[in-house]
């Protein structure tokens, strides 16, 4: 390999690192700012010291957030790799909130507070997900392909499932069919979890191209009926056309997390079929 071609593929590496730590950064530190904001309003007015904690989470994130759109996928990798790092604090500050909190409802000592325990488990890991990820980055620990897709889709599925569990719970009672729509969607992807589990338990010989393209495209069929249910969802509350205890912003959360689902599905198709990952 020639002197410039080794130059050429240093640069398309860091141009690489640079654009995934921001796409990463951008879109979960505002995920990251709005589970602050809905943990907040979950606690009692006599929580002070809690809410006083998810405010200042709230701030931070959203200067994480500003931050991230100042900079362009041509910043240097170095000041890139150092911002990771600082966002990876700060996503394990969270995420030890998280489960302080978490602990808290399991033991009892947060009487009448409406965080449910799994909504607090599923935005920790969320948490811990984005923090390892950032780490993962920093190091150059990127998986190969196949075990990416499983593990990406583990992850995921299991927050869908949970998605589907939490609008269930917040609809109100009389909104039957949609209460109804929301319990069968949990049951489907129960389904799909543990069928990711199961393929995941399998490996390596379960990890063929065929078998990764068909759960990729099972995966994708029911995504995309969550994301546009999600979607219905969101516009009829904020429209004011159906009861429930949402808020506005969680409506929209959900529905961006679906998008972002069917975004890493997309990718790992396009490679899986491509036959390259980086």
């Amino acid at each position: 390999m020639s002197e410039n071609t080794q130059e050429a593929n240093m640069r398309n590496n860091s141009g690489m690192f640079v654009a995934r730590s921001l796409d990463e950064i951008r879109f979960w530190s505002r995920i990251m700012k709005e589970h602050s904001l809905f943990l907040r309003l979950g606690f009692r007015c006599e929580d002070t010291q809690l809410i006083e904690e998810a405010n200042q989470f709230f701030h931070l994130f959203e200067r994480i957030e500003q931050q991230s759109h100042s900079l362009t996928n041509q910043a240097d990798p170095e000041q890139i790799r150092r911002f990771n790092t600082e966002v990876q604090q700060a996503a394990t500050g969270i995420f030890l909130f998280k489960r302080k909190v978490l602990g808290l409802i399991l033991t009892c000592k947060l009487p009448g507070a409406n965080n449910f325990p799994l909504l607090v488990d599923h935005t920790s890991r969320e948490a811990n997900y984005f923090r390892k990820r950032l780490k993962e980055l920093n190091e150059g620990k990127l998986k190969p392909l196949a075990d990416a897709i499983i593990k990406e889709n583990v992850f995921f599925l299991r927050i869908m499932a949970d998605h589907a569990k939490f609008i269930g719970h917040l609809l109100d009672p009389s909104e039957r069919k949609l209460v109804d729509m929301a319990r069968n969607f949990s049951n489907d992807f129960d389904q799909l979890v543990f069928q990711a589990v199961d393929l995941e338990s399998m490996k390596p010989q379960s990890q063929t191209a065929p078998l990764l393209d068909q759960f990729l495209d099972q995966n994708r069929v029911s995504v995309v009926s969550l994301r546009d249910f999600k979607k219905t969802a969101r516009d009829l509350i904020e429209e004011c056309k159906i009861k429930s205890i949402i808020h506005p912003l969680l409506a929209d959360h959900v529905f961006r997390e679906a998008e972002r689902f069917l975004e890493i599905i997309d990718m790992f198709e396009s490679h899986l079929t491509g036959e390259t990952y980086n």
